[in-house]
């Protein structure tokens, strides 16, 4: 048996796989975020450890299963956040995750001293605050005592592998995540470390993801119930993960979209793909010798859940498709209503943290399935931006396959099919997209999986989403204005941040 953990924004999803990756079980148990202003958002690293402890515990004892059956872990990790520990391995304050933007001042330092274009190169990625790296800046400036005791700088699936096995390491797609990793050397990137003034001794050492880093160690056995000794493979980060979940490992396999808390389109390449205008980024895949060309918004399935928590508080989780059903008869852009979705400041296209999210053309008779219509078209709208980048560079955006937990949803699925003017079709592992990438990864490591291509027999398409030729010539139109609106408010993004720093 092999076992995945996805420790993602909102919880750890443990599944349980058989040998050749086909999934048995899956048992999620869900920890806090907490939000702040200026960008802070963070987790603690206890709670994900404590989190993997009873995932695995419940799955094994729902599912009937002894530890002594499952043959590997592996991870499928949140990405891009900062987990500081000290000399012993111990977190040293919240991480600050993906969504955390407060180190815009540090990442234009960087920009400053290597130069964009130039670190976009080198990295695959625009300098953004976004990043691990100015994190790390982040927390060196504002907190310096803290910040003396940090010997570590890693990713999330990196602690937890050091808390099975006390051996840390990371793998290239999440080390392509930091802001710090050169794509050509495969190595730790001196001139920007240099220029942020980080040693790369803090960065952890770089193994295959599908590479064994160890066993589960006695005292980590006792704590999470499995079986002291069982192989750890390194994994890799969610992004990626989330491609083989998909099926997603060879170029001719195409593009995929995932409706996570985060959404992004992407796809596979044999080399990164570099955008002249730098709204795309470029990751390294778990299958060695190949890339995951993606644009990432920060808020997709993040934005419905925003609304969500407004209008339907708690966590019942029909909460969703009641908005969501409720929305499909509701005009929004074609009644004037646009959201732009930015609750978390923006990553692709714009990667501007000062965007704020926003309902422009609000009237009086909107009520919730408008505004709920009104997000998923905003969503939608920036990730065709997205798809507009890639088609600009010669991507083929013919269909899409969609993974992650919106693409459950029969309304935003056709709602994307018209605006983007692709098929879209939705895959038997929609909510398991990216636990099933981990267990791929891990059998590929133990040799239970001969390829990654195994991945694509382990879902099919369990339904197909064809554009409305009317639908979609309107819905373009509307994107023009979408984006006009982005563009106008741009000026007042930026001032207001300018009026909080100067505290007027």
């Amino acid at each position: 048996m092999l076992l995945a953990h996805d420790l993602g924004t909102t919880g750890d999803k443990a599944s349980l796989h058989l040998d050749d990756g086909t999934l048995v079980a899956s048992h999620t148990v869900p920890y806090d975020t907490r939000y702040g202003p200026g960008g802070r958002v963070e987790q603690d690293p206890h709670a994900w450890w404590e989190a993997l402890c009873l995932a695995t515990r419940r799955l094994l004892d729902e599912s009937g299963t002894p530890a002594e059956a499952v043959a590997a872990v592996s991870f499928s990790g949140q990405m891009m956040g900062a987990v500081l520990l000290d000399a012993d391995h111990r977190p040293v304050r919240p991480a600050l995750i993906w969504a955390d933007t407060r180190s815009g001042r540090q990442a234009a330092e960087v920009v400053a001293r290597v130069g964009e274009e130039v670190a976009y190169r080198i990295l695959g990625h625009r300098l953004n605050p976004t990043y691990t790296l100015t994190k790390a800046m982040w927390v060196r400036e504002h907190e310096p005592e803290t910040f003396a005791r940090v010997r570590h700088v890693c990713a999330a699936k990196d602690y937890l592998a050091w808390r099975l096995t006390g051996r840390l390491v990371t793998d290239p797609s999440d080390a392509s995540a930091m802001n710090a990793f050169d794509q050509h050397t495969r190595t730790w990137s001196e001139p920007v470390l240099d220029a942020a003034g980080l040693d790369a001794a803090l960065f952890p050492e770089i193994l295959a993801s599908t590479e064994v880093a160890g066993t589960v160690t006695g005292p980590a056995a006792r704590d999470s119930g499995l079986a002291s000794g069982t192989a750890v493979v390194v994994g890799g980060g969610d992004g990626p993960m989330a491609a083989v979940g998909a099926g997603v490992t060879r170029p001719e396999d195409g593009p995929y979209v995932c409706l996570g808390t985060s959404s992004w389109i992407s796809m596979t390449s044999t080399a990164p793909l570099y955008d002249p205008r730098m709204a795309t980024m470029t990751f390294d895949h778990v299958r060695r010798g190949h890339f995951v060309p993606t644009a990432t918004m920060q808020a997709g399935g993040g934005s419905l859940d925003w609304l969500s928590d407004l209008l339907a508080p708690g966590r019942d989780s029909g909460r969703f498709d009641r908005l969501v059903t409720a929305s499909q008869e509701a005009p929004a852009a074609s009644d004037g209503l646009y959201f732009l979705p930015y609750v978390l400041g923006e990553r692709s296209p714009y990667w501007n943290p000062d965007a704020r999210g926003t309902f422009v053309g609000l009237s009086r008779h909107h009520g919730p399935a408008a505004l709920t219509r009104a997000v998923l078209e905003g969503v939608g709208f920036n990730l065709l931006t997205c798809i507009d980048a890639f088609r600009a560079s010669g991507v083929d955006v013919g269909s899409v396959d969609a993974v992650g937990g919106g693409a459950e949803s029969d309304v935003w699925l056709q709602v994307l099919a018209d605006q983007w003017g692709c098929v879209v079709r939705r895959r038997s592992v929609a909510g398991e997209g990216n636990s099933l990438g981990a267990a791929v990864t891990a059998g590929v490591g133990i040799g239970s999986i001969d390829d990654f291509s195994r991945s694509r027999e382990l879902s099919e398409v369990t339904a197909q989403f064809e554009p409305d030729a009317e639908r979609h010539a309107r819905y373009a139109e509307q994107h023009a204005w979408f984006c006009r609106a982005y563009e106008a408010l741009v000026p007042w993004f930026n001032g207001v941040r300018r009026a909080l720093e100067s505290g007027s």
